[in-house]
């Protein structure tokens, strides 16, 4: 059981690693990656990275889609292709948001994953 577990987790970071690579290739602007493990029973991870436009933001999500056919993770779920203002790509072990900069602001999806700054936590 342990194995399967170490063999999963692999797979997931090599899933990680792949995608943030590809957005890397492909100039994203401001990747982030949240761990989600523990957090979430969606996903193990979440990625959110930015476009310079709807053309830049389409051809991520195209050229990210074709990576993960290719490596054998094909069978993605994607929303939002035809508008490219926000493409959800969700691969089951990770799910990417790719967004045009004025739609990522204004939905800020970073803040509802992430934890309170450091500044502002209670001391006890």
């Amino acid at each position: 059981m342990l194995a399967e577990s170490s063999e999963a987790q692999s797979r997931i970071d090599t899933l990680e690693e792949l995608i943030l690579s590809r957005l890397d290739d492909d100039k994203a602007q401001d990747i982030v990656f949240i761990d989600l493990k523990g957090k979430s029973p969606v996903a193990d991870g979440l990625i959110v990275a930015s476009g310079r436009s709807h053309r830049h933001v389409g051809a991520m999500a195209d050229h990210l889609l074709r990576t993960l056919k290719e490596e054998g993770y094909g069978r993605v779920r994607v929303e939002g292709l035809p508008h490219c203002d926000w493409v959800l790509i969700d691969t089951g072990d990770v799910i990417i948001h790719l967004f045009r900069p004025e739609v990522r602001s204004f939905y800020n999806i970073e803040k509802i994953w992430s934890v309170e700054p450091p500044a502002q936590r209670a001391v006890n």
